[in-house]
């Protein structure tokens, strides 16, 4: 199903580099952003702050899941045009604004599959790759479990393989995760439980 699903290391590293989903918000930044929101509802031309701080982000986000430039820049116009449109609809929720624009950029990304019919494209790095098989307390040679591995998550449905790369390859926290996903925090938390327990017995069945 993932063909694409082990992308070159010059794009997983140019990718990395500027990562930062796994910082903590504090509840004031968010209340103080959500200011600024209410702002932007009023008046549209107070939107550009917050454009301005998550442009390149969610280009980011876009393009680690196309490996291509010119398609993460289109796709990424098409998420900041939406969340214009929809901007007077957003509620805040306990959870930074950049998650509604995560999810409205997931949404995108999987329309621009539909249409095309490409392969979906998953960054996937070593220590990544350590970070679950630590997870799923699995040992032995790390090339070998590496390899079973892949070939495990090239089998996952494309909303599993979604939700082991937002918590395993970026980091982000499950409150954060299920307000992009539109789920529960504990729906988030047993999902994962469920696709680690696929995991392993894909694993055992490709060993």
């Amino acid at each position: 199903m993932f063909s694409n699903l082990q992308i070159s290391r010059t794009l997983a590293k140019k990718t990395a580099r500027m990562e930062s989903s796994n910082k903590t918000v504090s509840q004031e930044a968010m209340q103080a952003e959500w200011q600024e929101v209410q702002a932007a509802q009023r008046n549209p031309a107070l939107f550009k702050p917050l454009y301005d701080r998550y442009f390149d982000p969610i280009y980011r986000f876009i393009f680690k899941r196309t490996a291509d430039e010119n398609t993460a820049a289109d796709v990424c116009s098409q998420v900041f045009l939406k969340a214009m449109q929809k901007l007077h609809k957003y509620e805040y929720k306990g959870v930074p604004f950049s998650a509604w624009l995560y999810r409205i950029a997931s949404n995108e990304v999987a329309q621009h599959y539909r249409d095309t019919q490409k392969n979906r494209v998953v960054s996937v790095e070593d220590h990544n790759i350590s970070d679950l098989i630590d997870e799923i307390n699995e040992d032995g040679d790390f090339e070998k479990t590496r390899n079973k591995m892949l070939l495990a998550m090239n089998d996952l449905k494309v909303g599993d393989l979604t939700l082991i790369e937002m918590r395993f390859f970026e980091q982000r926290p499950f409150k954060e995760i299920a307000e992009i996903l539109d789920i529960t925090e504990s729906n988030a938390k047993v999902k994962t439980y469920r696709i680690l327990e696929k995991i392993k017995k894909l694993m055992m069945k490709n060993g």
